[in-house]
């Protein structure tokens, strides 16, 4: 399923859906494409992320039933940002899914100058079914939160099917330490707590092979976790 046909639009949601996708919509429709709108004018983290997210990798890739290195998914794409810092230097082909149309303009404009080989999606998350038996890995990072419960388990659902033998979906997520589910109603987001993040995932028919806490963040942000899930 080609989902790049999708009709181009910078608020993809329609007014059957919910004000939750629609408030986030708007919100991030004002943002500016660049590295500091997306991580919140916190831009200095980004080369620490990015380190990050490749030393997990690494490690995956020392698992005995191992992925692929063939073609990766940037789930949340925005402009690109880890497709072109993190996800390009390890997969040949790396399609970007981004729901607000400037930020995914933006990344094809950034990546034309590259080697990048790759689709991209105009849509969010919980309309995105990737194409079958494709990825060898597909990352998925500060996204999860603009998902209800119901739509990020039917999203993880399809996933498993876009996922190659021994592929592997990559969630990385801020966590609460409270233990609650906490709203933003600025971005109109939620942010789980690790033992609900474990429960969909687990309610999707997958499971957690490894996990590690990102490093060297400042102390008062949230904690971000990588999880590597695989089907049951």
């Amino acid at each position: 399923m080609d989902n790049s046909e999708e009709p181009a639009s910078n608020i993809i949601v329609d007014s059957k859906e919910s004000a939750f996708y629609l408030d986030a919509a708007k919100y991030w429709e004002q943002v500016p494409p660049t590295v500091d709108g997306m991580l919140g004018g916190l831009s200095s983290i980004s080369d620490i992320d990015l380190k990050g997210s490749q030393r997990f990798l690494n490690s995956i890739y020392q698992l005995v039933e191992c992925p692929g290195k063939e073609r990766a998914l940037d789930g949340g794409a925005g402009i690109g940002r880890i497709t072109q810092g993190f996800l390009m230097k390890n997969f040949p082909v790396v399609d970007l899914v981004e729901q607000d149309k400037q930020f995914l303009e933006e990344a094809k404009k950034s990546l034309e100058p590259t080697n990048h080989k790759g689709q991209f999606f105009n849509l969010g998350l919980q309309k995105f079914t990737p194409e079958t038996c494709v990825y060898d890995i597909m990352w998925v990072q500060w996204v999860l939160g603009h998902l209800t419960d119901e739509d990020l388990i039917a999203f993880l659902k399809r996933c498993k099917l876009g996922l190659k033998p021994r592929g592997l979906i990559v969630l990385k997520e801020n966590l609460t330490s409270s233990g609650e589910v906490e709203m933003d109603n600025t971005d109109s987001s939620v942010t789980r707590p690790r033992a609900l993040v474990v429960e969909l995932i687990n309610k999707a028919g997958l499971r957690i092979i490894k996990e590690q806490k990102q490093q060297r963040f400042p102390s008062d942000l949230y904690e971000v976790r990588m999880f590597a899930i695989q089907p049951v």
